[in-house]
């Protein structure tokens, strides 16, 4: 049980840490240890520390009691990471106060699909202080280039098929593509993080759910090229809250209709946000060809417009660069989206827009107490098949 208590005085946040860190060592205390130095894994950076942390994860994997896996201040140099379940252990706790640096190389990780990668674990969590730096800038060049020999380039963490997980409080430095990814997952919470890459670095989504049922992102900064949240189909109960996205290109549902027979994405809750000198704000985006898809139960509440290029979008006729363009009607049925309480600026005219399916139109589209300007003026709205209300002040004109 704990007890609310007033103090005062100059040793107040010192009683605090006292505190603190005697609950973190008591919750560890009945646990199995295990430190990556005892198995190899140098923090210096200077030699390979795969085998070091393979080797950890083995045998705490192995365990029958709850386990721990340290990763003490320093730069560790590693390849691909991949740990497999199913464990004995019933609960690993893996915690990162160094940093984990990929090779210089890119092309050592940029073959492989994920850089360090869980399946089908159970009751993992990430914890601590420390990074992960993927190096991708040089990657990134070399896509600028249009070179032919460039590799795809790796996701830094990936969690497949896993249930029980917990990140929390990590930076991903730098991804090649995706930072974290969450696929096949269910009862997920990631709290505390820090994404950092460059607003123009390719496909380096921030955090990806896909396939996916009970995910939580809280307290969380995202600074990339992509979107900073992007939610692929089969997504169900997402609740994200208090995110900063920026730069970056939002976040956003899909894209979609990639494939004609797709999972649905409902039950998607996105509350206290700030964007700030995004290409997007809160958006929803489908291919322009037929799909099984659908996105309905969407809840957008409390969101804080800086400079956006577009802050409230629905487009069903989603073609980057407009290259290669499916050039048919979108599939996938849009309904029950509700937005409430956003307000800020947009830096162009046209601050919402829905861009719909003329086969299946958007329905059950609501605003909210939205308030959108655009250089000190009223903005503009465009809809195209779209069906709704408009609820309270809503700037600028709704076309609902």
């Amino acid at each position: 049980m704990f007890k609310t208590m007033k103090l005062s005085g100059r040793n107040f946040h010192g009683i605090i840490v006292i505190v603190f860190v005697m609950l973190s060592t008591s919750s560890t205390s009945a646990m199995t240890k295990f430190n990556v130095l005892n198995f190899g894994a140098n923090p210096i950076g200077r030699t390979d520390s795969t085998d070091g942390f393979l080797k950890s994860w083995n045998a705490a994997c192995s365990t029958a009691d709850s386990t721990f896996i340290y990763v003490p201040k320093g730069r560790y140099l590693v390849g691909s990471l991949a740990f497999k379940g199913q464990c004995k252990s019933p609960q690993i706790i893996i915690r990162i106060d160094g940093t984990i640096v990929a090779p210089s190389d890119y092309g050592v990780l940029g073959k492989w699909e994920n850089w360090v990668s869980f399946e089908r674990v159970n009751g993992v969590s990430i914890i601590g202080q420390g990074a992960f730096d993927a190096k991708g800038p040089s990657l990134w060049a070399c896509k600028a280039s249009r070179s032919n020999s460039c590799p795809l380039g790796t996701t830094t963490l990936r969690f497949t098929n896993s249930n029980n997980i917990t990140i929390n409080e990590l930076t991903s430095l730098n991804s090649q593509m995706f930072h974290i990814a969450i696929n096949g997952c269910q009862n997920v919470q990631i709290q505390g993080v820090k994404i950092i890459a460059a607003g123009d670095s390719p496909n380096t989504d921030g955090i990806h759910v896909q396939l996916s049922t009970n995910v939580k992102i809280f307290n969380s900064s995202i600074k990339t090229g992509d979107d900073c949240i992007s939610i692929g189909p089969g997504t169900k109960n997402l609740w994200i809250e208090q995110v900063t996205c920026g730069p970056g290109h939002g976040i956003s549902i899909g894209s979609l209709a990639k494939d004609l027979e797709e999972d649905g994405v409902q039950n998607v809750t996105v509350k206290k946000t700030i964007f700030s000198d995004s290409q997007n704000g809160l958006r929803i985006k489908s291919w322009a060809r037929p799909s099984s898809g659908f996105v309905q139960g969407v809840r957008f509440v409390d969101s804080v417009m800086r400079n956006v290029q577009n802050p409230i979008v629905i487009d069903q006729n989603y073609c980057p660069h407009n290259e290669n363009c499916p050039g048919q009607v979108s599939g996938i049925k849009i309904k029950d989206i509700k937005y409430e309480n956003i307000r800020g600026t947009s830096s162009t005219p046209i601050a919402i827009k829905f861009d719909c399916s003329p086969k299946n139109p958007c329905t059950e589209i609501s605003l909210r107490n939205v308030n959108l300007t655009y250089l000190d003026k009223d903005a503009q709205s465009f809809c195209c098949n779209v069906m709704g209300k408009v609820f309270d002040l809503v700037r600028p004109n709704s076309c609902l």
